[in-house]
């Protein structure tokens, strides 16, 4: 063999398989047209001619030399290089992020983007010009050489203006589709002419409205958007979207950063609307950094960067779409679960009996959050988890972080852990994609992608949109004392709709004129809304609407149902599927009901309730029951989903009444307190016609859901003239078992009480429960809405004191007091009258009936029922039935400075002539601690306070210290 034929021979044998066709491939459009191929080809083809072809012969004989040994056609090395291509290849796709574009002020330290360099794999860009495109980027849309142009492709898509991470996604089928988008879409979609001027107007419209509030309202706050502009232009293209893709809601949610951009911009709320409350605001000096002091002029009932707005859109001929922007507090992120309650209610029909029937296209949620709080507060990871969970999924979520990289004036090395404010969405597989805020039409992309996704696969997805913040936290802070090199680069930073004006003529896309025309249109429409409110200052100023007041006085409504209706329910509950086999201890305890409503017989607290939500279905009233293991309740009770004991199958007994008009849901919900709350409050706001019951486990936990206590659910009619009509169920009572399983803080929702914001109880009867439920439902989605605190009981479940006959079911009404039966008999001979709630009523009644032959004709007992609003009439009218009463004693098993006693003193002594009657406490004395852990000596304190309430010589509570 001459010299020449074993070098072609030996330069053959570098290719093999895949590589090798590719060469064949090569030569072939060679043999057409030398010019076609790349340089290095050519002077290969024109110096050893063909490439050896593969046929089964070669292929046969090249098994036979390498099962004889002989490997020298096998070239080692080559194929160490392809597979070392592919890792390059899967690497920049997974970490092309750390090397992205993403950063307009380029604050962040440069991450290590070794994984993406070629040398990182041993390879070198002659390497990869002998390799293949396939071995790079397999059925790639770009037309290469070679693997070197592919992985220079591939690198150019992920480290420009847009970042994508999605490697934390494991279904392959999404995978596939983001990646097409990424690799695809979005590098060959242009936006037309049209729209990028559209665009610009947009952003220009977003800096302007600052930029003219900061310049007309001199030092007043409004949280601006400055430095995050794009913002804008992505909200409302992610409306549009959706909108056109069929969504008739859409809910957003945000905290004050931008809002009345936002408002502005995408909700349309008039410019002369914004710049009236700016007009009337009080002086900067007497308000706080948030303004959240109370009150200003222009607004009665908060400020107005934490209001919402509603806005219908045309979509099409015929359709309409309803926007809503959630009212926020400053409790920024808490308004994320909220958002998701709104979704939901959209989404679902409950006009049948059965689970509400949902359709995950009818609404979409958008939640703009700040980075700080995204990784700060943990409601984000507790509504995250929602995006799964079938009582509590909207099928999908876009989230958008408003990222200025810092949070008032904490910068990100000391607010988080993780690369990205974004990296908790990891964990819930939801797709994230960073983008340059300085690049609209990179946003505008991602924008378009996120729909998109969310309308195909109904799951959440995130756009962390990375900007910066052009002023302090407010615009009366100074950040420089604390962020000097980061406002440097600020302020020589241009802003973004500079940049895109100047992009766009650059391009010859706009002429400058063109764009100074469009700025121009812009600040006139501004300034023609300032002079027409300018022109209003005599006139009152613009005022938010306020809560039609409670109407005590108000015909109570009917709660009583016909005993024979009620009997004919009772039989239907109690009938299950054919073949289905209900655990039968359960199956027992549920086959006693059948008689309960005999004469002689009595209904339970768990039965009265399935008895009211049987008789509220069958008026129209959908219910959606929520909270930790409610399907059976703590405590055993409910039931109301039964399970077949051999097969595991379901069934709940009002899915299947006859009796029912509307649905019933009912959910075991996640071990979160504040998210799940959040959410049936979101609900019961948006659809005001169903009545939605959160249960706490036990109502100790409750206190992990505050803020939405404080910050919605009290005050959300008085902020926001938002009505609610939200039912809390919260296991209360002390009953020897720890300071975590006594107390739902009653007390500190009745400090929250005030302006007839909600009904607090506290009740000793089955019936009265019955009413009580009937009652609420009966004043939804009117101007008496109102939600409904309860202390739940937990022992007295069972407690035959509690139960009720029939006919107090099938007769009277809710009762704010009642009387305990066989107390002050004789008027005049009353000395004390022993007021109290609940439990220590029933422990009351046990204890007088223990010892009858004591005469106790000098004591009367009254159960306060309903403590919030004070029925002050009805006692009132009691006490002045007592010509002799001397004492009022407030009784309650809760320590002092706990329970209702705070409350009660002062509505007590209003009623009363303290000159000759004592207003007194009964109870065990103030506590840091809300009940002992010790069996025996909470037996023995209840005992006392029992005794001292029913002996005759008055005394005081436990001496402090026992």
């Amino acid at each position: 063999m001459s010299v020449d034929n074993e070098k072609m021979q030996a330069t053959w044998q570098q290719f093999f398989g895949p590589n090798l066709g590719y060469i064949q491939e090569q030569y072939e459009i060679y043999s057409q047209d030398p010019q076609a191929v790349s340089p290095q080809y050519r002077e290969l083809f024109a110096q050893y001619g063909a490439p050896p072809r593969t046929d089964a012969s070669t292929t046969s004989n090249a098994a036979s030399e390498l099962s004889q040994g002989n490997a020298k056609a096998f070239d080692a090395s080559m194929l160490k290089k392809a597979i070392a291509a592919g890792q390059l290849a899967s690497n920049i796709r997974a970490f092309g992020h750390l090397a992205a574009d993403i950063d307009p002020l380029g604050l962040s330290p440069q991450a290590s983007a070794e994984m993406i360099e070629p040398a990182t794999y041993g390879l070198t860009a002659d390497d990869l010009k002998l390799l293949p495109p396939d071995c790079i980027w397999e059925d790639a849309p770009y037309a290469f050489n070679n693997a070197w142009e592919a992985a220079q492709k591939l690198r150019e898509i992920y480290t420009g203006p847009i970042a994508f991470e999605f490697g934390h996604v494991h279904a392959e089928e999404e995978r596939k589709w983001l990646n097409k988008q990424a690799e695809t879409v979005i590098p060959s979609t242009k936006l037309l002419a049209s729209e990028r001027e559209s665009l610009l107007r947009k952003v220009l419209e977003a800096e302007q409205f600052e930029d003219f509030l900061q310049r007309t309202f001199v030092g007043q706050k409004r949280f601006s958007a400055e430095g995050i502009e794009s913002l804008i232009p992505v909200t409302d293209e992610i409306v549009h979207e959706l909108t056109n893709d069929g969504a008739r809601h859409i809910a957003m949610g945000m905290a004050h950063r931008g809002r009345l951009n936002v408002l502005a911009h995408v909700l349309g709320k008039p410019y002369g609307n914004i710049f009236a409350e700016f007009h009337n605001s009080p002086n900067k000096n007497l308000i706080p950094s948030e303004g959240s002091i109370g009150i200003n002029y222009g607004w009665t009932g908060d400020v107005k960067y934490h209001l919402g707005a509603n806005r219908s859109v045309q979509s099409g001929q015929t359709a309409e779409t309803r926007i809503t922007l959630a009212n926020n507090p400053s409790h920024l992120e808490y308004v994320n679960p909220v958002v998701g309650g709104f979704a939901r209610a959209a989404q679902e029909d409950r006009s049948k009996p059965g689970y509400p029937e949902q359709n995950l296209d009818s609404a979409a949620s958008i939640v703009i959050h700040g980075d700080a709080a995204f990784s700060g507060e943990g409601i984000v990871a507790e509504t995250l988890n929602f995006s799964n969970l079938k009582g509590y999924m909207s099928g999908g979520t876009i989230h958008i972080i408003a990222n200025n990289r810092i949070g008032f004036t904490t910068e990100s090395h000391d607010s988080r852990s993780t690369h990205y404010s974004s990296d908790l969405a990891k964990g819930f597989e939801i797709p994230i994609v960073h983008v340059n805020a300085d690049d609209p039409e990179a946003c505008i992309l991602v924008a378009r992608m996120a729909s998109q996704y969310r309308t195909l696969f109904k799951k959440d997805f995130l756009i962390d949109l990375i900007g910066y913040r052009r002023y302090g936290h407010n615009e009366t802070d100074d950040p420089e004392t604390t962020q000097p090199l980061i406002y440097k680069k600020v302020k020589a930073h241009s802003p973004v709709a500079s940049l895109y004006s100047e992009r766009l003529v650059r391009e010859g896309a706009l002429s400058a004129e063109g764009a100074d025309q469009i700025k121009r249109d812009v600040v006139n429409k501004l300034k023609t809304a300032y002079e027409q409110v300018k022109g209003q200052e005599q006139r009152n100023p613009i005022q938010q609407s306020h809560p039609k007041e409670f109407n005590p006085a108000a015909p109570k409504p009917v709660t009583a149902v016909p005993i024979e209706k009620l009997r004919q329910i009772n039989s239907n509950l109690l009938k299950w599927p054919e073949n289905f086999k209900v655990y039968g201890k359960l199956q027992r305890i549920l086959e006693r009901r059948a008689d309960a409503l005999n004469d002689g017989e009595k209904v339970d607290w768990g039965q009265a309730e399935t008895l009211a939500f049987a008789s509220i279905l069958a008026d129209g009233t959908p219910i959606r029951l929520s909270g930790q293991d409610v399907e059976r309740a703590t405590f055993a009770h409910r039931n109301l989903v039964l399970h077949d004991s051999e097969t595991g199958d379901t069934f709940c007994p009002l899915h299947a009444l006859p009796e029912a008009n509307a649905s019933f849901a009912i959910h075991n919900s996640p071990l979160s307190e504040a998210g799940v709350l959040g959410l049936e409050y979101g609900y019961n706001v948006y659809a005001p016609e169903t009545m939605v019951i959160w249960e706490a486990q036990y109502g100790d936990f409750v206190n992990v859901a505050q803020v939405l206590i404080d910050q919605f659910i009290s005050a959300g009619q008085s902020k926001w003239a938002q009505r609610s009509g939200l039912v809390m169920l919260m296991p209360h009572g002390f009953e020897g078992q720890g300071p975590e399983h006594s107390s739902a803080r009653m007390e500190r929702f009745l400090q929250l009480s005030g302006e007839e914001n909600w009904t607090v109880a506290y009740l000793s009867s089955a019936a009265q429960y019955f009413h009580l439920l009937r009652r609420q439902a009966s004043i939804l989605n009117t101007q008496e809405a109102r939600p409904l605190i309860m202390m739940a009981p937990k022992s007295m479940i069972r407690n035959p004191y509690v139960a009720s006959p029939a006919e107090k079911l099938s007769e009277g009404t809710f009762q704010t007091v009642i009387e305990q039966p066989g107390t002050g008999p004789n008027a005049k001979r009353v000395e004390r009258l022993v007021l109290c709630t609940g439990k220590v009523a029933i422990d009351l009644a046990e204890e007088l009936d223990k010892t009858p032959d004591i005469d106790r004709d000098w004591l009367h007992i009254v159960r306060v029922e309903q403590l919030y609003p004070f029925p002050k009439q009805e006692v009132k009218a009691i006490m002045d039935r007592f010509p002799n009463l001397s004492e009022v004693l407030w009784v309650q098993e809760e320590p002092k400075n706990m329970g209702a006693w705070s409350y009660m003193e002062p509505r007590l002594r209003e009623l009363v002539d303290t000159s000759k009657v004592t207003v007194s406490y009964n109870g065990r004395p103030k506590r840091s601690s809300p009940a002992s852990g010790y069996q025996q000596i909470h037996v023995f304190e209840q005992q006392f306070i029992i005794n001292q309430a029913l002996v005759q010589k008055k005394k005081t509570a436990i001496k402090s210290g026992r």
